[in-house]
């Protein structure tokens, strides 16, 4: 059994558990640092002002979280955004990451987005740090790569590229309605 709802800055804590594990073990974030839990509940107030931020919690524990968040600071771009997933290593492989990014795009689409876009860090060659995986997983939701930033990233003695990846979620029309905050 497993439960999606929203975060709450109260989650700071586990979601910092989760997101350390993957600062300090894979390039899979290019962040060097975990962040302190109040700069990370920051982020969370900021992110969550305007998106959605959800968790997925199995038996009343959190197993991964998702967010989106402005694409580009540029009113052209309201109706596209990035998202986030990030999963506790030992409950990926398990449908959580899907279902929680499914109910991402649910509420990203009430809102009037269009696109969604996730930057990736990609090997060239699969290492113990960063293997293809997330672009897989990425693929599976009906994501396309549009775009490849050429050893854009340098973690653990090795450069990395970074991938954008995008999927269209609603109609483009000619004039299209203003997209409206979370609210949930």
């Amino acid at each position: 059994m497993f439960r999606i709802r929203n975060a709450k800055t109260e989650d700071a804590e586990r979601l910092l558990e989760i997101y350390d594990y993957y600062v300090r073990n894979t390039a899979v974030t290019f962040e060097y640092e975990t962040p302190s839990p109040e700069a990370f509940r920051d982020r969370m107030r900021h992110t969550m002002t305007f998106y959605p931020y959800l968790v997925i919690e199995r038996d009343g524990r959190i197993e991964g979280y998702a967010y989106a968040g402005a694409f580009k600071d540029r009113a052209a771009y309201d109706w596209s955004c990035e998202t986030t997933i990030y999963l506790d290593p030992s409950a990926r492989g398990s449908g959580l990451g899907r279902a929680l990014y499914e109910a991402l795009e649910e509420r990203l689409n009430r809102m009037g987005i269009l696109n969604m876009y996730a930057c990736i860090g990609y090997p060239q060659a699969e290492d113990e740090y960063l293997t293809k995986n997330s672009a897989q997983f990425h693929e599976h939701l009906g994501f396309r790569t549009v775009g490849t930033f050429h050893k854009c990233g340098y973690k653990f003695d090795r450069w990395y590229d970074m991938i954008w990846m995008e999927k269209i979620i609603g109609e483009h029309g000619k004039e299209q309605r203003a997209v409206l905050g979370d609210g949930e």
